[in-house]
């Protein structure tokens, strides 16, 4: 598994190949400015500068999965997971199991139906978030309801909110820099209903 803060690992080979292509994407610029018109590279250069691209996209992906299996599968044998509140509880509307991860989010919801991207209320309800990670120290922030929680890897952490009574996509984000992707951890509060 990834470290936030190692030299190695996909994400530093990640960066190493980004900056020897865009060194390659330079050098050519270049070469094109300063050599005489009529050099031209030829047309396998270009197809195999575009090969190379998406070679580097589907890495970054495999990698990613990978990653993210590696940090799912301990919890789930653990039974974390599975864990939770009765919604009855504390007179909770939704109860929504949150695993933060380098460097997204997963939302379980009462059906046991992950979302990597979204948890889904109805306006004006009171939802807790039951948030856990087993990385890195990661933040918890909805600013449309001025929440803002940090956790530490390992321990469970319950915050709880009244979803907005405007049905829309309010940003979840995270406040705690946790690795080179902290930039990207986003996901969406969608309050459903008709938005106006």
């Amino acid at each position: 598994m990834e470290t936030a803060l190692g030299l190695t690992g996909y994400q530093a080979t990640m960066m190493i190949l980004v900056f020897a292509v865009l060194g390659l994407g330079i050098a050519a610029l270049f070469l094109a400015l300063f050599l005489p018109a009529r050099w031209r590279p030829p047309y396998w250069v270009e197809f195999a500068f575009v090969v190379l691209l998406l070679a580097l996209v589907w890495y970054g992906d495999r990698e990613s999965a990978e990653v993210f299996a590696a940090y799912q599968a301990p919890l789930e044998e653990s039974g974390v997971l599975e864990a939770g509140y009765d919604p009855a509880v504390g007179n909770f509307d939704r109860t929504i199991r949150v695993l933060a991860f380098q460097w997204g989010y997963a939302f379980v919801n009462e059906e046991d139906e992950i979302s990597r991207n979204a948890a889904v209320v109805k306006p004006g309800e009171r939802v807790l978030f039951s948030i856990f990670a087993n990385d890195v120290i990661h933040g918890f922030n909805i600013p449309a309801v001025g929440i803002t929680a940090e956790f530490d890897p390992g321990r469970e952490r319950n915050v709880w909110i009244r979803a907005p009574e405007k049905p829309g996509k309010y940003l979840i984000q995270c406040l705690n820099y946790c690795g080179v992707g902290h930039a990207q951890m986003k996901a969406w509060l969608v309050v459903e209903g008709a938005e106006t």
